[in-house]
């Protein structure tokens, strides 16, 4: 159930002593970036500011996440679970959620652990990062946006191709090269896959 002012009063907060878990998640790409405690105050803070906030039990009072380091989650939509004692927050990170410096408290370095298209466009940063002339990735980075439209214009071809011959495992193929060079593409132009999101979650609203 989405929560809003009208409706927040539903959320169980008697199995934990007034508090629910709460989960955030990147409202775009799906990551997981942090789990914190709100109770009803908490809720009714972040409903009110549009930024997550929880309350901090070592603090012992309300903590808008970012309230120091200026690195708000602002938030999309708020989520109960099906027994209304949990909560689910998509939102959009203004800079690292972790205090490591990390963009997901549970991310690390590990790519792993990252949505597909993310942890590819993460390789492909890696790959630009740690030059060495052993990928295809850092040769085709090195080559320019040109050459990376290229490809891009040539996999758009064949995915066009495989799919009027009706030809499925080629169309799979094709687009995945196709997805493939088009992040290639976007990094070359110092672009990220979050930029695109964005203008497809603008569309939509």
């Amino acid at each position: 159930m989405r929560i809003n002012e009208s409706n927040q009063k539903q959320i169980d907060f008697s199995k934990q002593q007034d508090l629910v878990p709460a989960i955030v998640q990147h409202a775009l790409t799906g990551e997981v970036l942090m789990q914190g405690y709100m109770n009803a105050d908490a809720v009714a803070a972040t409903l009110a500011e549009q930024r997550v906030t929880f309350f901090s039990r070592s603090k012992q009072r309300l903590w808008c996440k970012g309230e120091c380091s200026g690195h708000y989650l602002e938030l999309v939509s708020l989520h109960t679970d099906c027994d209304q004692d949990s909560l689910l927050a998509l939102a959009l990170p203004q800079g690292p959620t972790c205090h490591l410096g990390t963009e997901s408290c549970f991310s690390a370095d590990d790519y792993s652990e990252h949505p597909l298209l993310s942890q590819l466009m993460r390789i492909i940063q890696s790959r630009e990062a740690n030059a060495d002339g052993s990928s295809y990735t850092e040769r085709l980075l090195a080559e320019g946006s040109k050459r990376a439209a290229q490809k891009v214009g040539e996999e758009g071809v064949e995915t066009a191709l495989a799919a009027v011959a009706d030809d499925r495992d080629e169309l799979l193929n094709e687009s995945a090269d196709l997805l493939y060079h088009l992040l290639v593409l976007l990094r070359s132009k110092n672009l990220e896959l979050t930029d695109v999101l964005a203008v497809l979650h603008q569309r939509r609203r």
